[in-house]
Formats: C-alpha cells, sequence, structure tokens
C-alpha cells in the first residue's frame, strides 16, 4: 500500500474554489436558509457567520447509469421471510433518516437535512445579495482626492534606497562586456600566440616576453573598467495616482421621549446596525452621526443615543434642524454620499409635523441620497405620519415603512433597499 502525504503549501484552503462552487450551485437553497435564519437571530450578531441546514434531496446531484433494454442476466438474492402475495407493514412514521433508522431527532430535523458553516463574509454576501443602494453615484472630490503610490517604471535618477539591483548589474554587466570585449579577443590571441612559441623549440625569447608584456598590460587594462559606474545604476521610479474616493455619512436620527420605551429602542438599534453593514459594503469610509431628540435634539455618542431615556414631549424638528447644521457644518454635499434614518413611535406634536415636512422637503431631501423612516409601533398612525407619507409621494427617495415587531425589521429593510427601487 502506498501512501501519500500533501505537503503543498496552504493546504487548508486547497477546496475554496469547490466550496464558492457549491455556494453558486445551491444559491437559492442557501438563500432562503439565510433568509429564515435572519428572523430566529438578533441582529446584534448578523457581523458573524451562520450554520445552516438545507434538504439532502435540494443538493442531489444528476448521475447516469445503464438503462433498460437488450438481452440481459441477473441473479436476484432470494429472501426467507416474504412470499408471493405478502403485505407489507407501513414503516413507522418519523423524522425520517438517511441512515435507514426511521428515528426522528428532538429538534423535529432529521438527519436527511445536510448542515454546514457559511462565514461572515459568504453569510454577509447572501444576506444583502438582492439589495442596492437607491441614488448611487460618486461625488466630485476636489478636496479629497486620495493619492495612490504606484509603480512607474525604471529610471536613471533616484535616491539609493529605491535602487533597483536587478536592472543595476545587468547595465553593469553590459557595460563591461561592451568595454572590454575587443581586449579580451585580443588578449586571448596573443595567449595562443604564446603557447604556440613556448612548444616550438628554438622561439626567440624576446618574442615570448614581448608577448607576456602586451597580455599583462591588457589584463590591467580589463581590471581598470570599474564594476559598477553611476551610469549603470537603475532607480524604481514612484509616482502618485490620483484614486477617487467615496465617503458617506449615516445619519440617525432617534425619539427618546418617554413614549420610547427601551424595546422599541432595540427594534430601532437592530435596523440601525443593518444599515450600517450595508453602507459599509459599498463605502469605505462611513461616518455615522447620533442624534437624539424629546423637545431638544443632540449629538450623542452610540450608548448614550440607545439607552438615555428621557421625559416630556416631542418636537421630531429638532432633530432634522441639527442633522442640516452638523450637515452643513462637517459634510458638504458635494463631497460626501448623505443617508439618515429616523426612527420613532409616531408621537410629535400636531402643529410640528407640518414644520417637519417643510425642512425635509426644501432643505434636507435635495441634499440626501437616500431618507428613510421607519414607525415602530402598534397604534394607529397619527399626523407625522400623513405628513411623511404625503412626502413620498413627491420624493422617490424618501421611504417610509410601519415596524410592528422583532420579525418585521428585516422584511421592511429588504422592502426599502431591493433591486427594483434602485
Amino acid at each position: 500500500m502506498t501512501h501519500f502525504i500533501d505537503k503543498r503549501l496552504n493546504n487548508k484552503g486547497k477546496s475554496t474554489v469547490n466550496r464558492q462552487r457549491f455556494l453558486r450551485r445551491y444559491k437559492r437553497q442557501i438563500k432562503q436558509a439565510v433568509s429564515d435564519a435572519v428572523t430566529n437571530r438578533s441582529v446584534t450578531d448578523v457581523d458573524s457567520g451562520e450554520q445552516i441546514s438545507i434538504p439532502t434531496k435540494n443538493i442531489s446531484e444528476p448521475s447516469f447509469h445503464i438503462g433498460k433494454g437488450g438481452d440481459r442476466k441477473m441473479v436476484h438474492p432470494g429472501n426467507d421471510q416474504f412470499q408471493r402475495g405478502d403485505r407489507i407493514d407501513r414503516p413507522p412514521q418519523g423524522g425520517g433518516s438517511g441512515s435507514g433508522q426511521g428515528q426522528a431527532s428532538d429538534s423535529g430535523e432529521g438527519s436527511d437535512d445536510f448542515v454546514f458553516d457559511i462565514s461572515r463574509d459568504e453569510y454577509l454576501d447572501i444576506l444583502f445579495d438582492d439589495l442596492a443602494l437607491p441614488n448611487l453615484k460618486r461625488n466630485n472630490f476636489d478636496k479629497l482626492v486620495e493619492y495612490k503610490t504606484v509603480r512607474a517604471g525604471i529610471t536613471s535618477e533616484g535616491v539609493p534606497a529605491n535602487i533597483h539591483i536587478v536592472r543595476s548589474l545587468r547595465e553593469s554587466l553590459a557595460r563591461r562586456t561592451a568595454m572590454t570585449a575587443g581586449k579580451r579577443r585580443e588578449m586571448k590571441q596573443q595567449q595562443h600566440e604564446l603557447q604556440q612559441l613556448l612548444n616550438t623549440p628554438g622561439s626567440s625569447a624576446d618574442d615570448i616576453a614581448t608577448l607576456e608584456e602586451s597580455i599583462e598590460s591588457l589584463k590591467q587594462r580589463i581590471d581598470r573598467v570599474p564594476f559598477i559606474d553611476t551610469f549603470d545604476l537603475k532607480y524604481n521610479n514612484f509616482a502618485k495616482r490620483a484614486v477617487p474616493t467615496s465617503k458617506a455619512v449615516m445619519f440617525c436620527l432617534m425619539d427618546v421621549s418617554g413614549s420610547m420605551d427601551q424595546a422599541t429602542k432595540e427594534i430601532a438599534k437592530r435596523f440601525y446596525i443593518l444599515l450600517y453593514l450595508f453602507l459599509t459594503r459599498t463605502y469605505k469610509e462611513l461616518d455615522v452621526v447620533f442624534i437624539r431628540h424629546h423637545t431638544q435634539a443632540k449629538e450623542v455618542d452610540e450608548h448614550e443615543f440607545f439607552y438615555s431615556q428621557e421625559t416630556g414631549g416631542t418636537i421630531v424638528s429638532s432633530a432634522l434642524k441639527m442633522m442640516a447644521e452638523i450637515q452643513q457644518e462637517r459634510y458638504p454635499a458635494d463631497q460626501w454620499n448623505i443617508y439618515a434614518a429616523q426612527a420613532s413611535d409616531g408621537d410629535n406634536w400636531a402643529d410640528d409635523s407640518p414644520l417637519c415636512r417643510q425642512l425635509l422637503d426644501k432643505t434636507l431631501l435635495p441634499l440626501c441620497r437616500y431618507f428613510t423612516y421607519i414607525e415602530i409601533t402598534n397604534r394607529a398612525h397619527q399626523t407625522l405620519w400623513r405628513e411623511y407619507e404625503a412626502l413620498s409621494q413627491v420624493h422617490p427617495h424618501f421611504a417610509l415603512q410601519h415596524i410592528r415587531s422583532v420579525e418585521d425589521i428585516f422584511p421592511v429593510f429588504k422592502e426599502l433597499f431591493s433591486k427594483k427601487t434602485a
């Protein structure tokens, strides 16, 4: 028996190509499994991988076999249990078992399911596969152009740190070959003549001495050719190439008044996390601005944004005004892609809702790529929803959705950013 030992480098990843082929082939089944899994897990863990299972019947492979036909002789094994005409009982009902055990698992999932793990990147690729950012385009960044240092060939001038050793030695060899080729041919010829004189009896000593002096002179002239000269030095040339940047800012606005309990804020937090992960797949650099409000708005950090609670009424326009101020000061619209997400339970002063509509219509929406409003409540919609609903008829990049429970988060998110709205 011969044993083979695989000593190839990176042998742990040698099945990567096969894995990608498997994910592409059963993409529909895996997408369905991921969609089911995301509703059953905390979205705060969405940045990790997932263990999913798909039925074995969905991963069956086509096979070729010899069909019936022609003259064939077969011998079938007999049995000592059944006779012609016997009735066979049905197998006991259960979860099914691919190994023939006929036993159901405690979790209700039979062994006919094929279970495997997918990585974080694979999970997010599948999760956001059908989603796209509406109104996506690159801004013209005059002040935010980044430069990347790239190789730009070989040059004869440079600093010692950038010397191209191989090219320099090649140039040195070519120069020394060109400068000494004639002398080497002449020296080789004289050495041949000297050898003939030494092998010929009665050769003149003066002729021998003259050839020896000439050969020695040629050797000295060849040795005086420097091994390397400044003409031989070649340097790596580097140039700065302008690389267009794509930066975005995500404004998170949320009501923290007394009507917003912690459960409602947790739902909003999960929606914001999904949006953040989604935007980071498009933009290399993403700033997040948290603005909370009750009767007054305030820019806060993430912890205070999600866990602080105030009492009193609600004035939504205060948060919209602060967003406009921060955008003007730090995020010019011609240099940043602006996105905003607002979460509320719908409570607002009745006379403030028309002002919110006016601020969005005249000030914020002309600058935003996309503005989403989610109302987290089980009650009937109030004035803020009605004002926003009328606004969504005018601005296609303004979208609003209603969330009643945790299970609605991902379906609502998928509806907001589905590719059909792009």
